[in-house]
């Protein structure tokens, strides 16, 4: 699941895309203040992510402080054959929901692309931006190399992903929401919350969904950033966004799942909800991959489980999900870029 870096999907498309032909230009002297304003308060949320990260940083050496490497070892290579096969079937289906991301987007914007290219751009650009963090640099930038060959724009691209960002928030919001309400019991044990407050953040979720599938079925709904405009998905394809969202969180979910302890007594359901937090959490924090914040989430909720197993399982998650992936990244970018190179050299040859 791509929670590394879907909040700067806006601040990507700023920096892909201003003032070009697909905007609506907007008066110089309105946008000054209003930008003048963001750069006043921005450190704001640089500093909260500071605090979010030191702090879940020190919580857990806290918490590892008991755990050795012998332990840590062993847990990290308990995992039998089959966990490791359905690890890697649901990083596989999630990184195929990730592939939808852009598909819908491109939908959105009337945009004919093989899905061969579409599943190579989405796969590369998540697969590195989750790993080395930086989305605006990374994602942003692969992005661009691949898309562009296909005659998309910057701005075209700004705007897919930050259609693709609309869609990774729909299924945080749905699953959140569903988890929260149906296991608030189970999770007040766990977290230290009340049964209330997990209902009422669960619904308050729900609404917020419900209430935004409303809103753009009224009519074509747009959002303005700086000096372009963005027109918004209508119902039909925001429901599509919201399935395909939670498609991916599930998998992802499901791939730390079943890579816990033996035995494990905390249910499908109730784990979502812990893993949704955690990657909120990892979101705020602006590490990559929310690493470390992540962990110290997933060890606290599950506290109730051998400590050493968790953070071993953890750490396989991480391999799975994050460094094989990576990998394949890196050597399908080279495949491409190598045969790229050889056609165009190929055509100039022809040429002469």
């Amino acid at each position: 699941m791509n929670f590394a870096g879907q909040h700067k999907q806006v601040e990507t498309a700023e920096a892909l895309a201003p003032g070009d032909s697909m905007a609506a230009a907007t008066d110089a002297e309105a946008v000054a203040p209003k930008s003048g304003m963001r750069g006043r308060y921005a450190w704001l949320g640089t500093i909260a992510s500071l605090v979010i990260f030191a702090g879940s940083l020190f919580v857990l050496w806290k918490l590892v402080q008991s755990v050795t490497w012998a332990e840590m070892h062993a847990a990290f290579t308990a995992a039998t054959g089959e966990q490791l096969g359905l690890a890697f079937l649901f990083v596989g289906i999630s990184y195929l929901f990730l592939t939808c991301y852009d598909a819908l987007a491109l939908r959105q914007l009337k945009l004919k692309v093989p899905y061969r290219t579409t599943a190579l751009a989405s796969f590369t650009s998540y697969a590195v931006s989750f790993t080395l963090g930086f989305p605006l640099l990374t994602a942003g930038t692969i992005r661009y190399w691949i898309y562009s060959s296909k005659g998309l724009s910057p701005a075209k691209i700004a705007a897919l992903t930050v259609i693709a960002g609309f869609t990774f928030w729909l299924g945080m919001g749905v699953v959140l929401g569903l988890s929260l309400v149906a296991e608030a019991g189970q999770l007040a044990a766990l977290t230290f919350t009340s049964i209330a407050l997990n209902q009422g953040v669960g619904f308050g979720a729900l609404v917020a969904v419900v209430a935004y599938l409303f809103w753009v079925s009224m009519k074509r709904r747009s959002v303005r950033v700086r000096s372009w405009r963005l027109e918004l998905p209508g119902a039909s394809v925001s429901l599509s966004q919201m399935v395909v969202g939670i498609g991916d969180v599930c998998a992802a979910a499901a791939t730390l799942y079943v890579l816990l302890p033996a035995g494990t007594s905390i249910g499908f359901t109730t784990f979502v909800a812990i893993y949704v937090l955690a990657a909120m959490l990892g979101i705020a924090s602006n590490a990559p991959g929310g690493i470390g914040v992540f962990e110290a989430t997933i060890l606290l909720a599950l506290s109730s489980l051998p400590r050493d197993q968790v953070l071993g399982s953890l750490l396989l998650f991480r391999v799975c999900y994050y460094l094989v992936p990576f990998v394949i990244a890196l050597v399908m970018l080279t495949v491409y870029e190598v045969v790229k190179r050889a056609r165009d050299a190929k055509g100039l040859t022809q040429k002469t």
